[in-house]
């Protein structure tokens, strides 16, 4: 309508959806996944450089008000996301990420592929992401309004991140032990907040930072939830994300009534286009090393908080951290199962990334700040393929820490039931013989709890999950001829 779409402010546009489901959608098809209006704008830091641009929107009424609406099969919201991959030439390091993060159990960004047109300009392959904030279908954390202001009702909930001074940072702060690493505010924002929670939350982390300063072993568990942290961290180093850690890094905090008691919870996944050998600096595209360590290789403007390597002084943590990473490469982080879900999705790509080529013809040219240049798309897949194999290699051969939990034998999947899972208070455990014992133990390796059935063995048993905090565990079940086998399950 005449108008441009900047970054400075959003201006209100028509926007519609075809989506044929099952057949080819074509340009003069009729909208049949969304018509109305939308507020738009140019989003993005760094991405901004390029011709290809990524936008915000919301979808809204006539009047303005926000239209909680489903786009693409996704859960009914109004904040969303159109990423534009440009220098990520396999459009694919984005969403591998996210979908990774949701086989691990945590929430991630659910994601459509789709091809933008605007004003009858066609700009290729995008993605329809959920922007990161507060919903049940999203963070589902406590809705924090402005009367909570005291007791437990302050505690939560929170969305924070550590990120760059760029775009709207609102009000930030900076961690009492590097000024480099700065906190913001992100749902709800600055503006939004009374000083007596911008106070609490400041002094929650201020107080975290001192406790894991002083002594990691002793002080974790009070503050964060491990199972974030691990997962985290092994996708962060998995993807040598360039700006891991000090950009983009997402963390929240429910009320201390709530979910993990209130503890800090890290995540979600955000921005890994620079991930995966794609950046020819600052050593992201070896395979070996460790990202937590980049203040050591390249000193930038933002910083990468010292927790993420002082917990790994405390011996549970990282022992819990080397167990959590030999069970997901027996499973999500498997090199087989990662390639097969790259292939796929290449190949659900194939035609549209032929018009997205066609429109910003790019293949086999450098692009800020590209690791690997492939003269054609499948050089440029087979590089991602190749890189998340060899890290992951090196990962296996170098992460500290002992992963010991006493286990004997593994007994056939199909003889022990674990279900439902996950499960909010109890747990039905079923097998084909006989069981002997049960333990329940942590992702530190330590035993919580202990079920002895020598006396009256059973086939079958239920345990009250109640006591548990929600989170991820292991069941360790001895049937009466000694096999023993273990199961995870999470405690919702």
């Amino acid at each position: 309508m005449g108008q441009v779409i900047n970054d400075v402010n959003r201006i209100v546009c028509d926007m519609g959806i075809i989506d044929n489901s099952t057949s080819l959608n074509l340009i003069n098809d009729p909208f049949n996944g969304y018509s109305g209006k939308i507020s738009i704008e140019i989003r993005g830091s760094t991405s901004q450089q390029y011709p290809k641009k990524s936008y915000g929107f919301e979808t809204q009424t006539l009047l303005g008000a926000n239209n909680n609406v489903s786009l693409l099969g996704m859960p009914v919201e109004n904040d969303w996301i159109l990423n534009g991959p440009y220098t990520d030439k396999t459009m694919l390091r984005d969403v591998l990420t996210y979908d990774l993060s949701q086989k691990m159990g945590h929430y991630a960004s659910r994601y459509k592929f789709c091809e933008l047109i605007i004003n009858n300009v066609y700009l290729g392959v995008y993605i329809l992401l959920e922007r990161i904030k507060r919903d049940n279908e999203r963070v589902n954390v406590a809705r924090l309004d402005m009367d909570d202001i005291a007791g437990d009702s302050l505690t939560g909930g929170y969305i924070i991140k550590v990120d760059k001074l760029t775009g709207d940072p609102g009000t930030p702060w900076n961690s009492n032990f590097n000024n480099e690493v700065v906190f913001q505010f992100h749902d709800p924002e600055f503006a939004e907040l009374q000083p007596q929670q911008i106070n609490y939350l400041q002094n929650f982390i201020s107080d975290f930072e001192n406790s894991i300063q002083a002594d990691p072993e002793l002080n974790y568990a009070d503050y964060i939830e491990p199972t974030s942290f691990y997962d985290f961290f092994l996708l962060q180093e998995l993807g040598r994300t360039v700006d891991g850690y000090r950009s983009s890094s997402f963390m929240y905090k429910d009320k201390n009534s709530g979910a993990f008691q209130g503890k800090l919870v890290a995540g979600p996944m955000w921005d890994f286009n620079l991930s995966y050998g794609n950046a020819d600096y600052c050593d992201a595209q070896l395979t070996t090393g460790w990202q937590y360590n980049f203040d050591e290789i390249c000193n930038f403007t933002s910083a990468i908080p010292f927790w993420w390597e002082r917990l790994l002084d405390s011996p549970s943590y990282r022992n819990g951290l080397k167990c959590r990473w030999n069970e997901l490469r027996q499973g999500v982080l498997q090199t087989d199962s990662i390639n097969y879900w790259i292939d796929s999705m290449s190949l659900m790509l194939t035609e549209s990334r032929a018009r997205n080529y066609q429109k910003w013809p790019i293949i086999g040219v450098y692009v800020n700040w590209n690791g690997f240049v492939g003269n054609t798309y499948e050089e440029d897949l087979g590089f991602f393929k190749d890189y998340i194999a060899t890290r992951a290699n090196w990962i296996d051969a170098n992460l500290p820490g002992i992963c010991d939990l006493g286990m004997n034998t593994i007994s056939e999947e199909n003889e022990i039931d674990v279900y439902p899972n996950p499960s909010k208070e109890n747990l039905f455990i079923g097998s084909s013989t006989l069981l002997k014992s049960i333990e329940v133990i942590d992702q530190t390796g330590k035993v919580l709890s202990t079920i002895d059935m020598t006396n009256e063995p059973l086939k079958s048993i239920q345990i009250s999950l109640t006591t548990l905090n929600a989170g991820v565990y292991l069941l360790k079940i001895t049937q009466i001829d000694e096999r023993v086998s273990q199961r995870r399950f999470v405690k919702q």
